[in-house]
């Protein structure tokens, strides 16, 4: 090849070029704000109000929390501090009266002695919601978790300890039954005797059997009235337990509208639909004024077991109807994939289906929960005392009457942590959980 047709590189670059770092403008805070809230001038407007309506509001609210009272035994005397320290007509928070009656907002008249037991209760409740909730939890824990309910409600009522046992006793014969009914008999058959078993022997036994042992072996705390209990400890509970029965429920429910059987997909689609065409706060009624009417003479039935019972069902309603969504959301194929392995009907659903529904489910059941944990406020209407119903309480007194907002702000933070907790750990869940990389 001659010379004039030779290509000649003049200058090829043998060693590499140090990194460098980025641009300012493009990375670090001032490339997150650039490109998050200067990206265009739509977006600087939006972000020059935002900043404007923020200080306005800072301006307005911060000097009033700041400049407030936590010594005042009355709503008089705190304004008369106010004033004193910050000028006359400067207005302030006066927070000493959640100084002063934060014991009763949490914890309601429950006995002053025995706070050590609902202390315990809610200690025993992280210890066994631990290993559900976190992976690297030991499994050993899971028997704790499932005792746990009749622990709990032997520790916040007291009473004899053979009460609970023999609840737990009922669950017990609930589960031989399914076993040996699985054995001998279809699913169906197991699953109404699991759930018939334990209901006749609560209904007939259970009490009768629990006054029995008692006589011979006493073992009790001193009981506690639920009309002592309120505040933020009678919101947990309810909301605790109605949580944690929903959940089970609702899968049931959920199963049963889908299932080939007329008389069990009749029966759950009427329970859903009539549950959920019912407002909460008729529920509440009924379960306060009406249920009793349909019990036998004499019988006692406790009003915050009938409220948590129809908070439950109230919730499994909607539950159900959340995870059908998820079962729907399922490609065909899951379904074929299972048959193909030859796995029966409730191993396919352990295995297979349900764990997939449950996780495209995440955000609605515990959308589901935090609802669930908000609407126990209701409880009010009927006389129970949660923290909204103490609060009237506590401003129909005359020293504090007339104090709205330091009551109303306090339980709206407290109501804010226990939602925002689980809304944080939904998100965790489903990062977790995420198993496509797009």
């Amino acid at each position: 090849m001659s010379d004039t047709h030779q290509e000649t590189v003049l200058y090829v670059r043998d060693t590499m070029l140090p990194e460098q770092e980025p641009p300012v403008t493009t990375s670090g805070p001032l490339g997150w704000m650039r490109s998050n809230l200067f990206s265009g001038w739509f977006n600087t407007l939006m972000t020059i109000a935002g900043v404007i309506v923020v200080y306005l509001v800072l301006a307005a609210v911060l000097p009033w929390m700041l400049q407030s009272s936590w010594t005042a035994n009355s709503l008089s005397e705190c304004r008369d501090q106010i004033a004193a320290a910050y000028g006359q007509g400067t207005t302030g928070a006066c927070w000493a009266v959640i100084r002063e009656r934060y014991l009763q907002l949490i914890y309601g008249f429950y006995p002053s002695d025995l706070y050590w037991r609902p202390n315990l209760t809610f200690v025993l409740l992280l210890v066994a919601v631990a290993p559900i909730l976190f992976g690297r939890v030991p499994r050993v824990l899971l028997w704790f978790s499932a005792i746990y309910p009749f622990v709990a409600a032997w520790l916040m009522w007291g009473g004899s300890v053979w009460t609970p046992l023999m609840a737990l006793f009922g669950v017990v014969l609930g589960y031989g039954t399914f076993v040996l009914a699985s054995r001998f008999s279809g699913a169906l058959v197991a699953v109404i005797g699991a759930m018939l078993v334990p209901v006749l022997w609560w209904i007939f036994l259970a009490g009768q059997a629990a006054t029995d042992l008692q006589s011979l072996i006493p073992m009790a705390l001193e009981p506690v009235d639920s009309r002592n209990f309120g505040g933020f400890m009678l919101s947990i509970t309810i909301g605790v337990t109605a949580i944690a029965a929903s959940l089970p429920l609702g899968i049931v429910l959920a199963l049963g509208r889908q299932s080939d059987l007329m008389i069990v997909k009749s029966l759950c689609v009427g329970f859903i639909e009539f549950i959920r065409g019912v407002p909460l706060i008729t529920l509440l009624f009924v379960a306060s004024t009406l249920l009793n009417l349909f019990l036998p003479p004499g019988t006692n039935f406790d009003i915050i077991l009938r409220v948590m019972i129809m908070v439950t069902l109230f919730a499994a309603a909607y539950m159900a109807e959340v995870i059908r969504g998820g079962l729907a959301a399922l490609p065909k194929g899951q379904y074929e994939a299972a048959d193909a392995l030859g796995l029966d009907y409730w191993k396919a659903q352990r295995l297979i289906i349900m764990p997939q529904a449950l996780k495209i489910s995440i955000p609605g059941i515990v959308s589901t929960f935090i609802g669930v944990f908000k609407d126990t406020t209701l409880v009010s209407i009927i006389g129970l005392l949660d923290p909204l119903g103490l609060s009237n309480a506590i401003r129909a007194n005359a020293e504090w009457n007339g104090i709205v907002w330091e009551l109303y702000g306090f339980i709206a933070l407290m109501f804010f942590v226990f939602c925002f907790s689980m809304s944080r750990y939904s998100m965790y869940l489903e990062r977790k959980l995420q198993t496509d990389h797009r």
